[in-house]
């Protein structure tokens, strides 16, 4: 059986999902809708699904198993709901939603009408991702001390002014953060466990006509105890790869985009040697560093593969609602204390700013 998937919102991202789609064995494209209907249609002509005008009637088709919403950030909720009490199962491009309120409602709704929900983060499930949680789970850096995340890219001010949503609070959310490296920082929180503390400061340096930031600086303290930095901008010309760097008491771990660049830990192990290896040959390019369209799709296809598992037998995604809440919450904390310039602790309680 192959389970019909639909996609809602067919910008850019759209491509990517149904690319991943059609590598996915026992899952097929079979539908679109858009809120312009010739870009719905365009997009069905691309990819060989059947074009909707209508979202109601997409959602009424027996046809249709799962939907994949990749709207703007803003707008993932009323699709998403709508698709749950359908009665199909919720994949949703980063981030969940732009509020706690909203990705919790998303939660709730798919929990009510029985269906299975992720969270698009297709980092989490490339192979150097993997072996740095091992790392973690087996204990190799001893007493975990820093983890730190640095998403240093570039966006030209046409690709602000290429969207009437693009820098809004209202529809993308945030800015460096929660469009660009939130992927780092839901990698980062994944790697190193829940934060507890956060002090940051944003600011928008060289953008105009946006509303939010460009610039982000903030050090967390984790649960576990260690310390870090979230450093990200798409002021940083000309763009760089995005990094994750665990330190312990017994052990050292880089990830540059998809590279392990070191790997350095007191006690050895048999894998090493080939992990080693593999640094000797590192093959990622600049990513989405400053061509958002950069990027490969492989994270999208194996998340893909991961969900219609999960709807196969029953389980939960690798990446559930929960979980896609998690990264939305640490950036929701960091424009807290950017905006009230105090230290602030999670969980949040509701705030009707941000919350």
């Amino acid at each position: 059986m192959a389970y019909g998937i639909a996609i809602i919102g067919t910008g850019m991202i759209s491509h990517f999902h149904a690319r991943a789609i059609a590598d996915v064995r026992g899952a097929k494209l079979v539908a679109c809708f858009d809120r312009a209907p010739k870009a719905a249609v365009k997009f069905a002509k691309e990819t060989d699904c059947q074009a909707y005008a209508d979202l109601d009637e997409m959602l009424a088709d027996p046809a249709v198993d799962i939907v994949s919403v990749a709207t703007p950030s803003g707008a993932h909720m009323e699709p998403a709901v709508a698709a749950a009490r359908a009665g199909k199962h919720v994949i949703i491009e980063k981030p969940l939603e732009i509020t706690l309120k909203r990705c919790d409602r998303i939660i709730r709704e798919c929990d009510k009408a029985g269906v299975k929900l992720s969270a698009i983060f297709p980092s989490r499930f490339h192979d150097s991702s993997i072996k740095m949680r091992k790392a973690v789970d087996d204990g190799r850096f001893g007493r975990l001390t820093l983890g730190d995340a640095y998403v240093k890219w570039f966006r030209t001010q046409a690709y602000y002014d290429s969207g009437a949503w693009r820098g809004t609070w209202k529809l993308d959310g945030g800015g460096a953060l929660m469009n660009q490296a939130i992927h780092t920082v839901d990698l980062l929180t994944w790697l190193m466990g829940p934060v507890e503390e956060i002090q940051a400061q944003t600011a928008t340096l060289a953008h105009k006509r946006i509303e939010v930031e460009d610039v982000a600086t903030a050090t967390l303290k984790f649960a576990n105890g260690a310390l870090g930095v979230i450093e990200a901008s798409t002021a940083a010309y000309p763009g760089y790869l995005k990094r994750i760097e665990l330190h312990g008491s017994e052990g050292t771990a880089v990830l540059e985009e998809e590279d392990i660049k070191t790997w350095d830990f007191a006690k050895k192990s048999r894998a090493d040697a080939a992990i080693l290896k593999a640094m000797q040959t590192s093959k990622s390019t600049a990513g989405g560093a400053a061509d958002p369209s950069a990027i490969g799709y492989h994270g999208h296809t194996m998340q893909f593969r991961d969900f219609v598992k999960a709807i196969k037998t029953d389980s939960t995604p690798a990446v559930d609602g929960h979980e896609g809440r998690r990264s939305v919450e640490i950036i929701l904390a960091i424009y807290k204390s950017a905006m009230s310039g105090k230290l602030v602790k999670l969980p949040l309680k509701s705030d009707p700013k941000l919350g």
